[in-house]
């Protein structure tokens, strides 16, 4: 039903077309590779491999489609590990449709999508479950970045756009982009998420 209402949205003119549906996460890997879309919409809880699995396994792939995680819990440490993993962000299931299809379109572009009413809940989910290890692991993949790099990077912790922080920082949008694809190289994470969430497990916000 959910898969049908989905179609359904995203017909018409929304200029986003549907290419292939899955019922659980082995079958949406086989899916990506199928049909090799711009973006997957991936749920958390599903049958045999869940999402935070599949996601691992679809953004492990050459050329992945970004994974925007659509789900009905508002953030949970399930949320955190898909983003760990690699999605680029998540909406909640009741998403007003133009919000949804909005949030399609950017993660084609390759921006992180949250909602808003639970973005701060997920921000305080990352810090409450950064303690101890995880905390100075954290930490310690930050020392790769020069200064510059690191202030790039709690600005990706903040949600800020390119714009954003090169009006923060005094830098054109061409040079933050250069700092941004820096960042994510010199910490291994193919997207802005990731960097955002292990700001805040470093404590830096």
């Amino acid at each position: 039903m959910v898969r049908t209402a989905l179609r359904l949205l995203f017909g018409g003119n929304s200029g986003i077309e549907v290419v292939g549906e899955a019922a659980d996460g082995g079958e949406a890997v086989t899916a990506a590779q199928k049909h090799w879309p711009d973006v997957m919409l991936m749920d958390i809880r599903m049958p045999r491999v869940d999402g935070v699995e599949a996601t691992r396994r679809v953004r492990a792939l050459p050329n992945a489609p970004e994974v925007l995680v659509l789900t009905t819990f508002d953030a949970d440490e399930y949320v955190v590990e898909t983003i760990r993993n690699g999605a680029c962000g998540f909406l909640v299931k009741d998403t007003p449709p133009e919000q949804l299809r909005e949030g399609v379109r950017a993660a084609a572009r390759g921006e992180c999508v949250f909602s808003p009413k639970v973005l701060r809940p997920l921000v305080d989910l990352v810090v409450a479950t950064a303690a101890g290890s995880r905390r100075k692991e954290a930490a310690k993949q930050l020392k790769r970045l020069t200064d510059r790099e690191r202030e790039v990077a709690i600005g990706l912790g903040r949600g800020w756009s390119n714009a954003e922080i090169g009006a923060a920082l005094g830098m054109g949008v061409s040079t933050v982009k250069g700092h941004v694809s820096r960042v994510l190289a010199k910490l291994c994470m193919n997207n802005r998420a990731q960097a955002a969430v292990l700001i805040h497990e470093a404590g830096l916000i």
